[in-house]
Parts: structure tokens; sequence; C-alpha cells
């Protein structure tokens, strides 16, 4: 039987290296981007408690990333409309590889692992058609193997519902083009759907909302275990209406709208920057950056039970005791029965806390 020296050398001569866990990286619950006082922009690992296991530098400003489910492996994602997705090792913090859209084409900022990890997807825009593509890719070597469509226009976040066979997409209805940034191109006509797709880009379901409400773009999802998902939305209408930012869904059924009183949902400027399921599952939250508020919500009555005031808060995740959330100013907290401040590096932290799902 060969040495192990042998071994070794063989994987040398290969240009492989043995596999490092997340456990290598001190087993980080969350990832998240932020800049940092030096004026570089940096991905992060967190605990729980807001200690930071690692940062490691990105090109430019990040918004979300991919936790590979079983090695310490990251992809992080320019802000929308970005061209660009970088692979990290970060038990080594090393660049990998950097991903490129496809000619005429931009990432929206989020993508999923598939649940063995040999494939990456990404919401992608087809700027000159207008609709929203998901991108596959092996992830052995990062090189692009596929494609399929959305479902709709305007795809940006994707989650992994609990089957590990069936994706799921906020197509948040929202047409936009490189060559105008961030302005929303179809304003009038835009139709926000969430879309069921398995793994190889066959529509299983799609749901939409009331007409009434075709200007509420649907953007970031969390997941329950039993498949409900919670989907986060961001009003593109008057300023008059403030319509509700939150909604449920199970498959098979009409999705269930939350709401705070007009008063406090009104200071909300029509805005839901993430949203996520508390650790026992039993509420659910949005953070609302603009509003300066949390607001949480009892599942099964869907009623507001929490209306909490913090600056500038966007990052959620859910906790052992309830839910991890970050802010715009640095904080990194804990919210139970009232908000606790866990840590507060010396950074800016971004929109998105993404959890890592360790394999057990």
């Amino acid at each position: 039987m060969p040495s192990r020296r042998h071994f070794l050398a063989g994987l040398a001569a290969t240009s492989l290296s043995p596999i490092q866990s997340w456990a290598a990286v001190g087993s980080p619950d969350y990832l998240a981007a932020a800049l940092f006082p030096d004026g570089s922009y940096r991905l992060a690992g967190l605990d729980t408690g807001g200690n930071i296991l690692f940062s490691i530098p990105l090109p430019a400003r990040g918004h979300a990333a991919a936790a590979h489910p079983h090695r310490a492996q990251a992809v992080a994602f320019a802000r929308r409309p970005g061209t660009f997705a970088v692979v990290i090792d970060c038990a080594t913090g090393t660049e990998v590889t950097r991903l490129n859209a496809p000619h005429g084409r931009h990432f929206y900022g989020h993508g999923v692992f598939s649940p063995d990890g040999t494939r990456l997807f990404t919401t992608e825009n087809d700027y000159d058609s207008g609709d929203g593509v998901i991108g596959v890719w092996n992830t052995d070597s990062y090189t692009r193997i596929g494609e399929f469509p959305s479902g709709g226009i305007g795809p940006h976040d994707m989650r992994l519902m609990p089957d590990g066979q069936t994706l799921v997409i906020a197509n948040g209805g929202i047409e936009t083009h490189p060559e105008t940034g961030r302005t929303k191109l179809n304003l009038p006509t835009m139709q926000p759907q969430l879309t069921y797709l398995d793994l190889s880009g066959t529509v299983l379901e799609q749901m939409e909302l009331p007409r009434a409400l075709h200007k509420n773009s649907i953007r970031h999802l969390a997941v329950r275990h039993d498949g409900l998902v919670a989907f986060a939305m961001q009003w593109q209408g008057d300023k008059v209406h403030h319509p509700p930012l939150l909604g449920l869904h199970r498959r098979g059924e009409a999705p269930r709208l939350l709401s705070a009183p007009d008063a406090a949902q009104s200071t909300l400027q029509g805005y839901a920057g993430s949203v996520a399921f508390a650790g026992d599952e039993t509420t659910v939250a949005i953070t609302c950056p603009r509003g300066n508020a949390l607001h949480r919500f009892d599942v099964a009555n869907g009623q507001l039970n929490g209306d909490f005031p913090l600056e500038d808060v966007c990052g959620l995740g859910s906790g052992p005791k309830g839910f991890v959330f970050t802010t715009g100013t640095g904080i990194v907290g804990e919210l139970t029965s009232t908000p606790r401040i866990s840590a507060r590096p010396d950074c800016h932290w971004d929109n998105h806390l993404i959890p890592i799902r360790k394999p057990a």
C-alpha cells in the first residue's frame, strides 16, 4: 500500500490539497460582508456571539454570500448589478478563483449550493431580454455548466428547500441594466413572483401577489424546516400607501401577508432589508434599515409581537434563542425578548447575515 509520504506527494503533484471543513476556521455560524476602517471591503465569518473568526478582502463592496455545505469555502457576490463573484478558501484566506457573469449578464448578489456541494446556483439578469436566469456552476473547477430561466424578471434571493431538490426564487419583478446602474426600468408593468423550481429548472409552482401589490418587489427569503417560506418585500409605489413588507407562503396555498399597525408600518418607508425565522421557528422578523426598526411577528396568528428601534439594522439570522442581527453602525446583537448588543467590532456591516449550514 502507498505510504502517507507518497500520498501527500501525489496530492502536490496533482495540485490538490486536503479539504478543510468549517471546523478548521472555528466553525463560524454566519458570513457577512463589511466595510473596515482601512477602507477595505471584506467577507467575515462570525459566531452567534458576534466574534469575527476570520475576515478576507474583497475586490469591491459585497452583498451576500453562499457557504459550501462541507468545505470551508464561500462565494462572495458583488452588490447588484455586479458581474463578479469571488470564491474564497476561508481556511487559508486566499482567493480560489473568480466567477465572471457571461456576456450580457449580471449577478443579483445571491447564490446557493446544491446539498452535496457539487453545484452552485446563481441568480442572474439577461439584460438584453430582461429575463431572469439561474446559472449553474461545477464546484470542482467553478466552470459554468448550464443555466435555466428563473421563471420571472429580476431574480434576487434564492434558497434551497428542505427536500434538497427544490429551489425557491424571489423574482422581484424589477428589470435593470448595467448601463443605467440600479435604475428600475419597468415599474408600471412589474410583477413579482415566488417561483419553485427543481434542480433541473422545471417550474413546479409560482405564486403572484394580488394585482394591487404588483409594485411590491419580493427580495429576500427565509425557509423553515417544514417548507414554510418567509419573503421580505420592497415597495416601489407611491409613498402614501404602506403595504405589507412580509409574507408567508406554503406550496399549494395562498400567501399570508403580515403587517404592523399603520403608525408603525408607515415608519418603514416601504423597505424590508432581510428576513429570518427565530431559532424555535415560532416567530419571524424583518429588518427595516430605512425605518431603523426590526419587526417581529408570531407565525401562527400573524400578529406583530415586537417593534424594536435599531439604527441602520439590516442583517438578520436565526439564533439559538431568537435572532441575531447586524447593523451598519457595526453592532452584532441578539434578540430574544429585547435586543442586546453582543459585540461592536470596528466595521460597518452590509446587508445580510448568511447562515452556514454545517453537517451534523
